[in-house]
């Protein structure tokens, strides 16, 4: 048999407690590797007594595995789940109503009054790929395995691909595409920006939230303008009339 039970010198099987105890005294060469130090400094703090140390018959150190991990510092905390900042879909949907002072109402309209043109059923289908957007972001961000944050941010780049040719199919330009995006793009972030803060989530994980978010708005972009473009095709779109400035 390949398999076979663990006998003492008396013949009985060894105890789990005795293979536990036993697996816990380490080598020097391991315990140098487990704390991150040279073989001679780990022998230096074993004469001070700063480790729990013993030495065989044969003039072998070994040293607690256990001992040892209590000197090492403790790992750095993951990042914080985005819920347990206070963000939801739902909530991050808000970010995008309309602004209620008059002033803030002006400047949201100015940014792309073309949208809040649109009729009811395209509006309300431009507003419904936005909540996808958020939600299937905020999974992206949120997830704790690789290969399905991947997946969600393929599934908002399909979304954001499509949100771009109904831009081109309403006659809407390039520009027209990407400063709505913008518009989807920049309150996003800063909400994640602000609610960081609020929250007092240190600088390393806001840092690594805040690049993460950035780089997949950056895909998200990059579908938006290739949707447009694949649905504008080479024959050039009708020009809608530009509002003018005011001077």
């Amino acid at each position: 048999m390949y398999l076979c039970a663990d006998l003492s010198v008396s013949g009985a099987p060894r105890s789990s407690r005795a293979r536990r105890e036993q697996s816990d005294w380490i080598s020097l060469g391991e315990a140098s590797r487990l704390l991150g130090m040279s073989e001679a400094t780990l022998r230096r703090w074993s004469d001070r007594g700063l480790v729990s140390v013993f030495t065989t018959p044969g003039g072998h150190r070994r040293f607690s595995r256990s001992s040892l991990r209590s000197l090492l510092p403790p790992p750095p905390a993951g990042r914080a789940h985005l819920a347990r900042l206070g963000v939801s879909a739902e909530r991050m949907a808000r970010i995008y109503r309309p602004s209620r002072t008059r002033r803030e109402a002006v400047a949201h309209r100015s940014r792309a009054p073309w949208i809040a043109a649109l009729p009811p059923a395209e509006l309300a289908g431009f507003r419904e790929r936005g909540r996808q957007l958020v939600a299937l972001m905020l999974e992206h961000l949120d997830a704790a395995d690789d290969e399905i944050a991947a997946q969600r941010l393929v599934d908002a780049a399909r979304v954001a691909a499509e949100q771009g040719r109904v831009v081109a199919r309403m006659g809407a330009s390039l520009s027209d595409a990407i400063e709505a995006f913008l518009g989807f793009r920049s309150p996003f972030v800063e909400h994640l920006a602000r609610l960081s803060r609020e929250r007092g989530l240190d600088t390393r994980h806001a840092t690594e939230l805040l690049m993460a978010a950035e780089a997949a708005m950056d895909r998200l972009l990059l579908a938006t303008m290739t949707g447009h473009s694949l649905e504008g095709g080479p024959t050039p779109r009708r020009k809608r009339p530009r509002p003018v400035a005011a001077p």
